[in-house]
């Protein structure tokens, strides 16, 4: 297939364009900045907005097949109100675009990027894809962001990939968490005692390249693990995996003074559950943590 990429500079994307390829695909990556030819990953470069209308849509219009992972990041600063409306807008208006491209011809098939925010903060309560949204900031983005790939249903399938952390050994979220570890200050947030939904980037990985090939891949994908855990154990396990103590936590009042809204998302509970990914077939490389993290942390 000639695949589409969104989001090719991203941690995912980065990792995707490679693996797209060595499965006999041809990848046209999408950038803001790309001049005309083959970026490192051996994708063919094409140069555009993906939040404006552009001759981006033409090719986007001859590929057999569309992901789409282009947005701002969320966790990379404190949310004023610019920041929001950056993290809905470019999420939403590049999506609306993809899609009304795609139901005018070219792809059938859609890979739209999501997340686990789509659910809210649910404490105990184990998510899955039937699981209804919640009604925080996040949530609400996800919303939006979901049905503004619907017109490309019109003619198309389109699955909807509710990501977890990604968890890599560069870039994201975990070289974040594991820093204060290698300076023996490594511990939870508050009590620890919210759930975190996280994948491997090799899963992450493998899951859009299985649910572009896979015909019964439709709707809602939660992209996470199969052994969600709370942030207790995850902070533990990271300490495991660099031989240092998981001792020193961070109080709750303390996240918050330091990322204001953001906390609520970085401290939301989601239990959530690839139930759709595991029932259609998909085995997991790294299922559970603490293989996961030695794998990446043991380089």
């Amino acid at each position: 297939m000639h695949v589409f990429l969104t989001g090719a500079t991203g941690l995912i994307g980065r990792a995707l364009v490679p693996a797209l390829r060595a499965a006999g695909h041809e990848v046209i990556a999408l950038s803001r900045r790309a001049a005309p030819g083959r970026s490192p990953g051996g994708a063919e470069a094409v140069q555009g907005d993906p939040t404006r209308s552009g001759p981006w849509q033409e090719a986007l219009a001859r590929c057999d097949a569309c992901v789409h992972l282009a947005g701002e990041p969320v966790a990379a600063g404190r949310w004023s109100e610019e920041r929001k409306r950056a993290i809905r807008e470019s999420r939403v208006a590049s999506t609306r675009l993809v899609a009304e491209a795609i139901a005018r011809g070219g792809p059938r098939v859609l890979v739209s990027g999501s997340a686990v925010g789509y659910y809210g903060s649910r404490g105990d309560e184990e998510l899955d894809e039937t699981s209804p949204p919640g009604d925080d900031f996040l949530a609400r983005v996800c919303v939006a962001w979901e049905e503004a790939a619907r017109p490309a249903a019109a003619r198309a399938r389109v699955v909807l990939l509710r990501t977890g952390i990604v968890l890599a050994s560069e870039g994201g979220a975990l070289p974040r968490m594991a820093r204060p570890f290698r300076f023996f200050a490594g511990g939870p947030l508050g009590d620890g005692a919210f759930w975190q939904p996280w994948i491997h980037l090799a899963d992450e990985v493998g899951l859009i390249v299985w649910a572009l090939g896979n015909g019964a891949v439709e709707g809602p994908l939660d992209a996470t693990a199969p052994a969600p855990v709370r942030n207790r154990d995850l902070t533990r396990s990271i300490g495991e995996a660099l031989r240092r103590p998981s001792v020193l936590p961070a109080p709750r009042r303390l996240v918050e003074l330091m990322l204001g809204e953001l906390a609520s998302a970085v401290m939301g509970s989601q239990r959530a559950l690839p139930r759709k990914a595991l029932a259609l077939g998909y085995r997991f490389r790294f299922p559970e943590l603490g293989p996961a993290l030695r794998d990446l942390l043991g380089r």
